[in-house]
């Protein structure tokens, strides 16, 4: 009875463990659904004047598509590029020595070398870390509310299916609509809070890390 109870919470656990990164991610991904415009009502939609300018329009001309507006694609270009360098180093020594000699006398028949003490302490250390990260390409994504003043915030992933899995680039932030330029794309880092994720998922980045059972393990290990 008391194998069956130790083996009863390890079954329970099995069909957690089969939940692979692939649906770990795919979860992950409903909060990037899509964001489409809302459609304009026939007597609010602008009509049209013959103009190259018009004041509902993002920009200076009327044929001008930047994103303004919930729902409008914006692109963003990767300019990630990152190269962190530290190195540190300490050192320290110590040392003391102090003889007493006392007379015959006073020491009752004593060696004065019992009052004889020395001591020699050091220490040296070293640290050096090297870090650098590069990220480039674009990603199209959707503008999901227009703050107050004018500012857009942004959100979308892209998902690709390889053979062995899939990878996810998402990112999410907010823009400044004079930084998007005259093609309709802005800079990586132009964006404001931005939260940019490149991660994998599938077989490949399974036996990456470490199982469900070893990770528990070390989380409750004093070691």
């Amino acid at each position: 009875m008391a194998m069956m109870k130790r083996i009863l919470p390890l079954i329970l656990l099995v069909p957690f463990a089969a939940c692979t990164s692939t649906y770990v991610e795919d979860v992950a991904s409903e909060e990037f659904a899509p964001v489409y415009p809302a459609e304009a009502l026939p007597e609010q939609a602008a009509l049209p004047t013959g103009g190259i300018y018009t004041a509902s329009s993002s920009g200076l001309f009327a044929s001008d598509r930047r994103a303004s507006h919930v729902g409008d694609i914006l692109t963003v270009q990767f300019v990630e590029r990152f190269a962190a360098t530290k190195s540190q180093s300490a050192s320290g020594q110590r040392s003391s020595d102090y003889q007493i000699d006392l007379p015959d006398v006073a020491t009752l028949g004593l060696d004065d070398g019992l009052l004889t003490n020395s001591t020699d302490q050091s220490f040296n250390g070293r640290g050096a870390a090297q870090q650098s990260n590069s990220l480039t390409g674009r990603l199209s994504v959707s503008v999901v509310r227009v703050l107050p003043g004018g500012l857009l915030e942004i959100m979308g992933q892209k998902r690709l299916t390889l053979n062995q899995g899939k990878e996810y680039v998402r990112l999410t932030g907010i823009v400044r609509p004079e930084d998007i330029n005259s093609e309709n794309v802005i800079l990586s880092d132009r964006i404001g809070n931005a939260e940019i994720g490149y991660v994998g998922a599938g077989e490949v980045a399974d036996t990456a890390r470490p199982g469900w059972l070893r990770r528990g393990l070390q989380a409750v290990s004093p070691l």
